[in-house]
C-alpha cells in the first residue's frame, strides 16, 4: 500500500504519556519495539534519549514525555518504542519515540475529531490538530509531522551522527581489544 492510499484511512494508534492519551496516524507508525539497550549520546537536546542499532541503522531514540513538557519517561514493562516516520522539510526521517504504553489501533472519523482548545498564544499546541472522544476519553490527535521542528531534527540527526562514531569506534575498540588478546 502507498504512502497516499495509507493517509487515506481512518486508523491511528493510541498511545499513553502518563495519564493522557495520543494518538498518531497508522501511516507514521513503522512499528513498536520493546525497550532495548539505548546509547546515550553526549551533548544531545536533553529530549534526546540516545540512540539504538534498528536493523544495522542507527535511529535515534526521543523522550516524548520530555518533548511534550513532562517528567522524564520511567521504564516499565509497558514503555516501548514507537518508530515513526516524520517528513521535515520534504525529507522524511525515522525516529523512536518513548512511550508509556501502546493502547490500540482505533477507527477515528473526521467527524468524530474537534478542533484542539484555544488556551493562549503561550500554550504550544501546534502539533495537536484535534481531540476525538472515545468512549468517554478524550485523545489527542497528534500531527506528528508537527512535533518535531526542522531545527530540532537537525540537532537529532547530527546526534545520531555523533551515536554512529561512538558505536563504530566502540566496535572497532572491542575488535582491537580481543585481537590483542589472543
Amino acid at each position: 500500500m502507498n504512502k497516499e492510499d495509507l493517509e487515506k484511512i481512518n486508523s491511528y494508534l493510541t498511545f499513553k504519556l502518563g495519564e493522557e492519551e495520543f494518538a498518531a496516524h497508522v501511516s507514521k507508525v513503522l512499528s513498536i519495539m520493546e525497550m532495548v539497550k539505548i546509547t546515550k549520546v553526549p551533548r544531545s537536546p536533553e529530549y534526546m534519549q540516545g540512540v539504538i542499532n534498528l536493523r544495522g541503522q542507527v535511529l535515534p531514540v526521543v523522550d516524548t514525555r520530555i518533548k511534550f513538557g513532562m517528567s522524564p519517561t520511567e521504564f516499565t514493562a509497558n514503555t516501548c518504542i514507537v518508530v515513526m516516520e516524520v517528513e521535515v522539510n520534504g525529507e522524511y526521517v525515522q525516529v523512536g519515540t518513548l512511550v508509556d504504553s501502546v493502547q490500540e489501533v482505533l477507527e477515528i472519523t473526521e467527524d468524530q475529531i474537534q478542533p484542539p482548545p484555544s488556551i493562549g498564544s503561550n500554550y504550544k499546541s501546534e502539533f495537536i490538530y484535534g481531540m476525538a472522544k472515545v468512549n468517554e476519553n478524550f485523545i489527542m490527535m497528534l500531527d506528528m509531522d508537527k512535533v518535531f521542528s526542522a531545527e530540532e531534527m537537525m540537532n537529532v540527526q547530527a546526534s545520531t551522527a555523533e551515536g554512529e562514531k561512538q558505536e563504530t569506534s566502540g566496535e572497532q575498540s572491542e575488535t582491537a581489544a580481543s585481537e590483542s588478546s589472543q
